[in-house]
Parts: structure tokens; C-alpha cells; sequence
């Protein structure tokens, strides 16, 4: 990664480390957000899956894969866990047979307010001294941090790509028709 220009942002004391300290976050935000989804019978890889889902009905394995940066064996695993717990359910394409679409349940949909709530509890819980203005700051300096580690990972062929912005695909609510 090139130098910029700015405030330098390592420091050798892991208490003041930015790289440190995003660890430690991550770690116990994941710990306890996999604390408050147990009761559900989900596991914190089947609850992204379900997150991109429930925002993008109809992905296929791969695109799934790439969105939550996972590699593909590791993607198949977690949905056929789901498709065992009936959360999901495979499409194969009728346009392209190599490809899967992946779709929710009922039940699959009917878990998305309570899971939502548990990690917006969790979220407003962890930024809940922050003064006005503070978690839009706090977004937009995580979201330069990721652009500038994802830029770093591009030119390499990276295979477990960063989340990007899903691609509309109209042709995902076809293809299961």
C-alpha cells in the first residue's frame, strides 16, 4: 500500500493502533452479535447470507460468494446447512443451467425483523455516547478504510474480493419462473 500524505496512522502501542483497535471492535461485535442471534438457531455465516438475501433475492452461489467474501466450497457449505434448516432454497437457471439462484423460505423471510433488530441493538447499543454527527463520521472514515484496503486487492486478483455494491440483475426474478 502507497503512503499518503496525512496523519500517520500506526502506532506500536496496540491500545492506540487503528489496526488494533478495528480488530478488537470486530471481534467482539461479531461475538456478541452471534450471542444475540443463537436463540435463533443461526450461525453469525448464516446470518450474512441471510442479510444479502434478504436485500438481493436471487443471486447466484458465486455472486453470494463475492458479496460476502467467502470462497466458493465455503458458500456451498453454508447453504446447504441452510437448505437442511429450510431457509433457502436452489433455482437452477432456465436461461444458463450452470448457474443457482438462491431464494429465502418463508421461513428464511420471516427471520429477517427479529435478526435485523438484534444487530440494530447491538449497533445502537456500541455507539450509543456518540455525539450528533458521529456515526456518519464513523461510517464514512470505516468506508474510506475498506476503499483504500480494496483498491490494494484489485490489481492482485484477489479472490476473496471486498463487498461491492450489487449488480441489478433483472433477469433473477425470470429465471426462476
Amino acid at each position: 500500500m502507497k503512503a499518503k500524505a496525512g496523519a500517520p496512522a500506526f502506532d506500536a502501542d496496540p491500545m492506540q493502533s487503528v489496526g488494533y483497535l478495528l480488530r478488537d471492535s470486530s471481534r467482539l461485535l461479531l461475538m456478541r452479535l452471534q450471542t444475540l442471534i443463537e436463540p435463533h438457531n443461526v450461525t453469525l455465516g448464516q446470518y450474512f447470507v441471510l442479510r444479502e438475501l434478504w436485500q438481493n433475492e436471487g443471486m447466484t452461489q458465486r455472486e453470494l460468494s463475492e458479496r460476502i467474501a467467502i470462497q466458493e466450497p465455503s458458500t456451498v457449505a453454508a447453504i446447504d446447512a441452510m437448505e437442511k434448516r429450510d431457509l433457502v432454497v436452489r433455482v437452477r437457471s432456465k436461461q444458463d443451467r450452470r448457474k443457482i439462484h438462491l431464494y429465502l423460505t418463508a421461513y428464511g423471510k420471516s427471520l429477517r425483523t427479529d435478526l435485523l433488530a438484534a444487530a440494530a441493538s447491538l449497533i445502537n447499543g456500541a455507539t450509543t455516547d456518540f455525539a450528533p454527527g458521529e456515526v456518519q463520521m464513523l461510517r464514512s472514515l470505516l468506508q474510506k478504510v475498506k476503499a483504500n484496503l480494496s483498491a490494494d486487492l484489485r490489481p492482485l486478483g484477489h479472490p476473496l474480493r471486498l463487498r461491492q455494491e450489487p449488480k441489478r440483475n433483472p433477469r433473477h426474478e425470470r429465471d426462476h419462473q
